[in-house]
């Protein structure tokens, strides 16, 4: 027992010792994977080892945080979480095989961000009270494209269409990123997504959007309303963050946590989340214990919502 012990303390006095995965349990290009590229990418600096991102998708964030919990707690397999593997899966998931609770170790809040309402470009409405009206109107002969089921993107127009009393036709992808490359190349009609996601595509004039789920207006979306500028009771934030599977020491969540923290008071990684629509957490957030209560508290306040909605299918 003593020599496990001092095995132990000597690894995490060595860590790191070589290169990091994180897991992204979405594919690429979606708010989770742009986020944690950004976020990682700094803290390899601080850590002295490259960070390594695999893209692990499928069922909605379920298959690539399963992964991460069944890992080795070393502190080398490492997850970047967000609402739907950890907020929504235990809900809307049948025979889960992870406790998002249980089996994971908090190592800090990342980011969250606003949800953009975005349509195809040539989509027949100027503006978001004509949206809704089409939306109401036409019912299922509407495509909405989420990244899965639980997912934010699905999250995000669960709140916002039933808020209007829309029941559009939804279509499943394994991810956002692909969903939002249907949606630009006109294959669905709209989706609703996090800021960090779909600002560049907004900018770029490739989607058109309608609101963003924020109290104000984005500085990096400034032309786009709020919801509630149309008299629309629609706001929440999509959140993303970082987790070690259960057993990993204390020392290494103290070193992860802590290169986390540096790498989120560094301009380049705030201006960049910033630029996307996104915002860093205040400090007294970010930390393993309050982003821990954070994320029990996001449970309990979804799962009625979700478990009400069903699959949403």
């Amino acid at each position: 027992m003593v020599l496990v012990g001092i095995a132990g303390e000597v690894g995490a006095q060595d860590y790191p010792s070589r290169a990091i995965t994180v897991v992204v349990p979405f594919p690429p290009g979606g708010a989770s994977d742009v986020v944690a590229r950004i976020v990682t990418n700094q803290m390899s600096k601080t850590l002295g080892q490259s960070i390594v991102i695999e893209n692990v998708s499928g069922a909605g964030g379920t298959v690539g945080s399963g992964r991460v919990a069944a890992a080795a707690p070393d502190g080398y397999t490492l997850l970047a979480a967000a609402m739907g593997s950890h907020v929504a899966a235990p809900v809307l998931t049948p025979n889960l095989k992870y406790d998002p609770v249980a089996d994971f170790v908090p190592i800090g809040f990342t980011a969250h961000s606003p949800a953009v309402v975005i349509a195809r470009k040539d989509f027949p409405a100027k503006d978001l009270k004509e949206f809704v009206v089409a939306l109401r109107q036409r019912g299922d002969a509407v495509k909405q494209a989420h990244g899965g089921i639980g997912a934010s993107s699905h999250m995000a127009c669960l709140l916002f269409t039933a808020e209007i009393g829309a029941k559009p036709a939804l279509v499943a992808y394994r991810g956002s990123g692909p969903a939002l490359n249907d949606l630009v190349g006109g294959h669905v009609d709209f989706m609703c997504e996090q800021s960090v996601s779909v600002a560049e595509s907004v900018l770029a004039g490739s989607v058109k959007a309608f609101a963003v789920s924020a109290a104000k207006r984005l500085e990096t979306l400034p032309n786009v309303p709020t919801a509630r500028e149309a008299g629309i009771n629609y706001e929440m934030s999509v959140w993303a963050g970082l987790f070690a599977p259960k057993g990993v020491s204390p020392e290494i969540i103290a070193r992860l946590s802590d290169a986390l923290e540096r790498a989120l008071d560094e301009d380049v990684v705030r201006e960049r989340i910033a630029q996307l629509g996104g915002s860093i957490p205040a400090k007294d957030e970010r930390n393993p214990a309050a982003f821990d209560r954070f994320v029990r508290s996001e449970i309990a306040r979804w799962a009625p919502i979700l478990a009400a909605a069903g699959t949403g299918k």
